[in-house]
């Protein structure tokens, strides 16, 4: 087993709104929120139109699939994460047995599976998430012999920063132990409230040291300088500044990918950044963005697993994502048409 994600497996409940339904419930395009009171009803409302998908989701556990699908090679991959007793908790079980991915959940029968309503229009998507069992993962989990033997045995450990709100416990025992095997630890900034809430700012930031690949997108990056009070919205300066960030150890200098949509990734190494062609595709070809982000995080993993340099994983990255953007959520066709 090679890579391993630690995550908030969710299902998705996607469907197609309108502006009102924005508008309602203070919805944004392209942003991820977890949901208050307010938001409760848009759950049913979604369940309650004829196109409504039910889809397995969750950012990490996106990214997971997608590199076990990109790798077609048994036992690659392993997930961690809470789930409930349920028939949602039994539709991402059956989700990551069908890709191959090794899951290793902690069930909590007191709980429903969470949820992400995920509202589309104009083909972009928004993200309400009910973490519910999700928010419950505990250290002590991971912590179990045979979930610390598929830790230490790892080669590559990847969490979305949607996680440091549930367990930074679990982000810190697992990134120590890659930096005590010289595995690679690898974290998304995932949503401008991660970096904008300082209690999860200060988690991101003690992990910084111990991280070898740090994701994120180009709102996500400019909303991280402006709440590090940087006085910069150039992503590529952003990406140099998070790349200068010491490591821990004598690890090798942390690589910062910032994604920009159609626009060429950012990648900063040093201080320096290098930009890279992502697909182009047309307006006609998307269905929705759900799952981009993070097909390109399994995209790029899978080639790095593979002893791939930065410019072949960039690009299988950007092919994954390409793919899952012409589907509804993260999914994808049976086999990739793509040899890492």
């Amino acid at each position: 087993m090679s890579i391993l994600g630690m995550g908030n497996p969710l299902l998705d409940i996607s469907a197609v709104v309108t502006q009102e339904t924005y508008d309602k419930y203070g919805l944004l395009p392209g942003n991820a929120i977890l949901a208050e009171e307010k938001h409760m009803p848009l759950y049913a409302e979604l369940a309650a139109k004829p196109d409504v998908k039910y889809i397995a989701g969750g950012a990490t556990q996106n990214s997971i699939r997608v590199a076990q699908w990109m790798l077609q090679e048994p036992n690659m991959t392993a997930y961690m994460g809470c789930i409930g007793s349920d028939k949602f908790g039994e539709a991402l079980t059956d989700a990551c047995k069908q890709d191959g991915v090794l899951a290793k959940y902690m069930v909590d029968p007191s709980a429903p599976t969470g949820t992400c309503a995920v509202t589309i229009l104009d083909k972009e998507r928004s993200l309400t998430t009910n973490l519910s069992a999700a928010n419950n993962y505990k250290v002590s989990h991971l912590q179990q012999a045979e979930n610390l033997a598929v830790l230490e045995g790892a080669k590559v450990v990847y969490s979305a920063g949607f996680f440091i709100t549930v367990s930074p416990e679990s982000m810190e025992v697992a990134s120590q132990a890659m930096l005590k095997s010289g595995g690679a630890y690898c974290m998304n900034l995932s949503a401008p409230f991660i970096v904008q809430v300082p209690p999860f700012r200060a988690v991101l930031e003690k992990l910084l040291p111990a991280c070898d690949y740090l994701f994120g997108n180009e709102t996500e990056a400019v909303a991280y300088a402006e709440a590090a009070g940087w006085d910069t919205t150039d992503v590529e300066s952003i990406a140099n500044r998070l790349s200068l960030v010491p490591m821990a150890g004598n690890k090798p200098a942390r690589k910062v990918v910032i994604t920009q949509g159609a626009e060429p990734t950012i990648v900063a190494i040093e201080g320096k950044a290098t930009k890279y062609p992502v697909n182009q595709l047309s307006k006609e070809q998307l269905v929705d963005t759900n799952g981009a982000g993070d097909a390109f995080v399994g995209g790029f993993l899978a080639a790095l697993i593979k002893g791939k340099d930065i410019a072949a994983s960039c690009k299988a990255g950007a092919w994954a994502a390409s793919i899952v953007i012409q589907h509804s959520g993260c999914t994808y066709p049976a086999k990739p048409d793509y040899t890492i």
